[in-house]
């Protein structure tokens, strides 16, 4: 059986990202940051639609209230389709208009983590911030030039989240009043690797990484090992999830930007991964 499937559709992404189950739609969205767009799969009977965002949107996560909630470039916003309604909740970071949300997830007690980083990513600038049930925002950590990320493992002790730049991703220690402790570096991504992008957990609590620029996606033990890796014929492979009733699908996405015209950068691939991934949390504000 092959390891993979691409998606067919007629629209690439130009910075496909941000990967999303929806059990509750039973759909898999995710975001072409650029366009900038929302798509959207529905695995009843594999269609597609596509909605144009009114600007830059990194990520997407359920909110508990109904529709979604979005980390665009002018910060955090409740959002409904069909029609298009969108309302501010706020913006982390007003005094840097050249930067934008980057990547970001629903963690199990519905807060979200998410990076900002410079969107010509020539400056440090980019943070980490989680967003409370409440409306409350938090910087937890800064001087990113590409966040990416974030993940959580199962057992609730870790965090993991990348500087997609350095070449480095990260694991903090989860604190039982939900803030962070103790960054260490985890994995080191090498010049053969590429970057390390997006990235989810599976129910082993191994984690997938995405690899932009080095084409495939791997997965690393707990303790940070290598343990496979999978190739995909994209080269700037973006993120990842697991979605369908039983959890053992996986849906990745990838990005054209920078590239000539071809039949796979950009495009979307269903994975075969022979796991299991996690549920996928909602924002509880």
């Amino acid at each position: 059986m092959a390891e993979w499937r691409k998606v067919e559709r007629d629209t690439r992404d130009t910075l496909g990202e941000g990967t999303l189950w929806s059990a509750r739609d039973n759909a898999v969205y995710w975001v072409d940051i650029l366009a900038p767009a929302l798509n959207r799969l529905s695995l009843g009977d594999g269609g597609l639609e596509r909605w144009a965002m009114p600007e830059p949107l990194g990520w997407v996560a359920e909110w508990a209230g109904g529709g979604f909630i979005g980390g665009f470039q002018s910060g955090f916003k409740l959002f409904t389709l069909d029609p298009l309604v969108v309302t501010a909740i706020g913006d982390p970071e007003p005094h840097l208009p050249g930067s934008r949300m980057n990547d970001g997830k629903a963690d199990a007690g519905g807060a979200i983590w998410c990076g900002t980083m410079d969107m010509a990513e020539e400056q440090d600038v980019g943070a980490l911030y989680r967003l409370d049930p409440d409306g409350s925002w938090a910087m937890i950590d800064s001087g990113y030039r590409v966040p990416n990320g974030p993940a959580f493992s199962p057992c609730g002790r870790w965090l993991y989240h990348s500087d997609t730049a350095r070449q480095q991703m990260y694991r903090f220690a989860l604190t039982a009043d939900g803030g962070v402790a103790d960054r260490q570096p985890f994995i080191r991504f090498m010049a053969e690797d590429g970057y390390p992008d997006g990235m989810t957990v599976d129910a082993q609590g191994h984690l997938w990484v995405a690899h932009w620029g080095g084409g495939r996606i791997s997965r690393f033990t707990p303790e940070g090992r290598l343990d496979r890796s999978i190739a995909l014929p994209a080269k700037q492979i973006t993120n990842i999830c697991f979605a369908g009733a039983n959890l053992d699908r996986m849906f990745v996405s990838s990005a054209a930007i920078g590239l000539p015209e071809s039949e796979h950068d950009g495009a979307l691939f269903e994975v075969f991964p022979g796991v299991k991934g996690l549920p996928t949390h909602r924002y509880a504000g």
